[in-house]
């Protein structure tokens, strides 16, 4: 939403002999900009935005695993973790980008009326938490997981690598559509724009992270491979600018 203010900035009276004294006046101490005391003052808020296609993709995947006893749901879970994670590193996915995410070990009750409940075994859960750097590539990192033991995939969450360039641009186009509208307001009221007073940054939006749709085609015997389809992230930032009109 953008804000437009238009404030009218009085001269101070003078100050009346026999008060002003001998001393100067003390140095300002308030750190707002500096103002003329004639002139007009307009506040606008403005959006600035820019777009960028998402680079980096996250996504949790892992294994759940049942044993009768703890240590055989353990040993299973770890036995498939190991698989999953092998076809993770064939996949090219660098050891900083793979991380534990959780590890559970879990009682399995079964419940009865007047009876206390009684453990029928144990689920053992881990999971890790996976970045792909090349989002074409995530769909078929999935597919292999899967077929090597993932049966817990929750993603991918899409975002941006390094958002300070089109942060940095969106900036440039919040501060160059507040100074269009200045010049809008200050044409309709007979002044003109003689310079920008400050600048505030109120926020930005760095473009993620975001969760697409995942889409997994399937034919009449054998499943299509998994696509992902990226799209496209708006990078905003809000700033409030002061002008001076004269």
């Amino acid at each position: 939403m953008n804000k437009i203010l238009l404030t009218a900035m009085l001269a101070p009276a003078a100050l009346l002999p026999g008060i002003a004294g001998a001393q100067s006046a003390p140095a300002p101490t308030t750190v707002e900009p500096l103002v003329p005391a004639a002139g007009t003052v307009l506040d606008v808020s403005a959006e600035g935005r820019t777009s960028r296609v998402p680079d980096l993709a996250t996504i949790r995947a892992g294994v759940v695993s049942q044993g009768a006893t703890a240590a055989a749901a353990l040993s299973d879970n770890a036995a498939r973790m190991q698989r999953v994670l092998a076809a993770v590193k064939r996949a090219g996915v660098a050891d900083r980008d793979i991380q534990t995410a959780t590890v559970q070990l879990q009682p399995q009750y079964r419940y009865g009326e007047n009876v206390p409940p009684v453990i029928t075994g144990y689920q053992a859960t881990n999971t890790l938490s996976i970045r792909f750097r090349d989002i074409a590539k995530s769909g078929s990192v999935l597919d292999a997981l899967v077929a090597q033991g993932a049966n817990q995939i929750d993603g991918p969450n899409l975002s941006l690598d390094n958002p300070d360039a089109a942060l940095d641009e969106a900036r440039a186009d919040a501060v160059k559509r507040a100074r269009a509208r200045a010049d809008l307001y200050a044409k309709a009221a007979g002044l003109r724009v003689v310079r920008i007073v400050s600048i505030t940054e109120n926020g930005e939006n760095a473009g993620g992270p975001v969760r697409p749709v995942m889409l997994r085609a399937m034919a009449a015997e054998v499943a299509a491979p998994t696509s992902i389809a990226p799209g496209e992230r708006d990078v905003t930032v809000n700033v409030s600018v002061r002008f001076l009109l004269g």
